[in-house]
């Protein structure tokens, strides 16, 4: 079963939210039924794969471990650097090794399962946070509920750890889970429309009248790969919040209008939020703040620069292992800090930043911009290349 995708799984979830529909409203906790039902949604999606269901497991006992492990020597030892970068270096090892077994292509594909990449990144959290003393807890329930959590297992959104606790252990008053529900129900309904109504038009078109190589094809390829991209995810990431909210977790939205962006900045806020907040916080904000504490580069631009291209790099590789997708990170670290020093050092841009024909002007080549990010991730920009 995939979820999100097959019939068997809507009419199983319709079955299934009954039992947490009557808890919420009895007001009663949900969350050991939502783990009930996570579990049978995690056989389901992953049964009929035996190697799968070892390598969560063995990821889940290890990711512990680890979480535990580290808020133990951080508690006893304090912020040891050297001590965080190894238990840092082994959270991510799992991620690495299946990437690698990916790229050299070995039959047996390490640690190969659905959800491993939101895994990684809720179990790093975890020990990024405990290091800068905001964890002081690592529980086992509330761990493996997390990541098991079915509505978020394959591709997010990716929530932190304490405001999913928060949530997970909390009781609503019987008109506030309703209200939640109500809205779950909305998004389910509206992601369903997204992904297969939209997102399957722009796929039909792009397939059917964008593949060949004249520029009218091109340019059908060009949008409707773009549009697809963003009403097919978005649409699953609606479904996956409006689950959530049935199960009583208020799982974060992953799109807010991304094509009204005015700039590259606010695009990478509005789009796939979970992922980028999360580079910004942990990795970005770090890599910025790691350069400014060596002072080689006393240019905050400079700074900020380096950061953009090493943190835009990794979510390209994250991705995946062939180069379109190295390259459309890196392309975003350019366009990054070229808004950044544009916004810092115009005169042009602070003078006309608010009057309409700039911002419509703005919106205009940000949105041409986008797409053509999404047109190099598609792979189709190689192809054309090299068929050159």
């Amino acid at each position: 079963m995939s979820l999100f995708v097959d019939q068997s799984f809507f009419l199983s979830l319709i079955a299934l939210s009954l039992p947490a529909l009557i808890l919420g409203y009895l007001e009663k906790p949900i969350a050991p039924y939502g783990s009930l039902v996570s579990l049978i949604y995690v056989y389901l999606a992953m049964g009929k794969k035996p190697g799968a269901l070892a390598f969560l497991a063995l990821f889940l006992a290890i990711g512990y471990a680890l979480d535990r492990g580290y808020l133990a020597v951080r508690m006893r030892w304090g912020r040891k650097t050297w001590l965080y970068r190894i238990f840092l270096f082994a959270s991510i090892l799992p991620l690495g090794l299946y990437k690698f077994s990916l790229a050299v292509n070995w039959q047996l594909h390490l640690f190969g399962f659905l959800g491993l990449s939101y895994m990684t990144f809720k179990s790093t959290q975890i020990i990024i946070q405990t290091y800068d003393g905001s964890i002081d807890r690592v529980s086992l329930w509330d761990f493996l509920y997390m990541n098991l959590f079915f509505p978020v297992l394959t591709s997010g959104p990716i929530d932190r750890s304490q405001r999913f606790s928060g949530d997970m252990h909390r009781v609503l008053p019987r008109e506030d889970y309703m209200d939640l529900a109500g809205r779950g129900l909305q998004k389910i309904l509206l992601g369903a429309i997204y992904k297969f109504a939209l997102g399957a038009a722009f796929y039909h078109l792009y397939t059917n009248f964008g593949m060949k190589t004249d520029p009218k094809h091109i340019l059908v390829y060009f949008y409707g790969y773009g549009f697809y991209l963003f009403f097919d995810f978005a649409g699953y990431s609606l479904m996956a919040v409006g689950a959530s909210y049935l199960f009583g977790i208020e799982t974060p939205e992953n799109f807010k209008a991304p094509f009204r962006s005015l700039d590259i900045i606010e695009f990478w806020d509005r789009w796939h939020i979970s992922l980028s907040h999360w580079f910004r916080d942990f990795v970005f904000s770090r890599i910025s703040m790691g350069l400014m504490k060596t002072k080689k580069f006393k240019n905050r631009l400079t700074v900020a620069g380096i950061a953009f291209f090493i943190n835009m790099g990794i979510m390209g590789v994250w991705h995946g292992t062939s180069p379109q997708y190295l390259i459309y990170g890196l392309y975003h670290g350019l366009l990054l800090t070229l808004t950044e020093v544009f916004h810092k050092k115009s005169k042009f841009y602070k003078k006309h930043r608010k009057e309409k024909w700039f911002k419509f002007l703005s919106w205009g080549i940000t949105f041409h911009l986008v797409f053509f990010g999404f047109f190099i991730f598609s792979g189709r920009f190689m192809d054309l290349i090299k068929l050159k």
